[in-house]
């Protein structure tokens, strides 16, 4: 049987209609560049509050190029148009912050049609020695696949790939223009990287096969190559759009 709406009590009502208009717009209430209340208690912090550039800056020099801005909440690669490989006011960013042992980060990213970028790892800011992040850093290839469209071969430069070390083994990535999100565990030897929920590198650090990779790659002269793994992490500018947020880190 059916009671009329009125016999209800009003505060029955109300939590009712609460309820169904949370329900139908959950993105509305969702807050990017926050911790919650659980990751503030496990001791993650924020590398980019949605609002400014503190705690980067171009790798080799100071500050940061005009190019690299706080976008509606994203740190966003600007390109006027696009000219070789480096926007004209961009160049690589890095962290201020040198990471010395085992940490674990999440990222958010998601990239312009034909547009190519890299999160970097364990980078050594000596710029005699190492001209450019790549020199150092292992690189996690963010990366629109369709550059490779009609390439059948694998070349470890697709999105997700560990650029010229690892293939990430499948395609785990969402459209251009839709968000992507990394989690990776540096730990006690190992370096696990998620995309979207999946592992797609499970490595072994000490072992036999990662090392001969290391020898055979670009970064055979790299402190990672004796196996150093420490410094800064990176984003790329290699001449196209891209856009990160949620850039959470913890040290552990």
């Amino acid at each position: 049987m059916r009671y009329p709406l009125l016999h209800l009590p009003l505060a029955v009502l109300a939590a009712g209609l609460l309820l169904v208009s949370c329900s139908a717009t959950p993105d509305r209430t969702l807050r990017h560049n926050t911790l919650s209340e659980q990751e503030q208690q496990e001791g993650w912090e924020l590398l980019f509050d949605g609002q400014s550039l503190q705690g980067w800056h171009n790798y080799g020099k100071e500050g940061v190029g005009p190019a690299w801005r706080a976008d509606s909440g994203a740190l966003h690669l600007y390109v006027a148009q696009r000219a070789g490989n480096k926007v004209p006011g961009g160049g690589d960013l890095v962290t201020d912050r040198v990471l010395e042992g085992d940490f674990e980060l999440k990222i958010d990213w998601r990239v312009g049609p034909l547009s190519n970028s890299g999160i970097f790892f364990f980078v050594e800011e000596d710029t005699a020695q190492y001209p450019e992040i790549y020199h150092s850093g292992m690189e996690l290839q963010i990366f629109d696949d369709a550059i490779y469209k009609g390439v059948e071969e694998e070349n470890a430069h697709r999105a997700g790939d560990l650029f010229g070390l690892e293939s990430a083994g499948g395609n785990t990535v969402r459209p251009v223009g839709e968000w992507n999100q990394v989690h990776v565990l540096h730990k006690g030897g190992f370096f696990r990287v998620y995309m979207n929920g999946v592992m797609i590198h499970n490595l072994d650090l000490n072992s036999p096969d990662w090392q001969a990779a290391i020898a055979g790659s670009g970064l055979k002269q790299a402190p990672i190559s004796r196996g150093h793994y420490r410094g800064r992490l990176g984003l790329q500018d290699w001449g196209s759009e891209v856009w990160y947020r949620n850039i959470k880190l913890r040290e552990l």
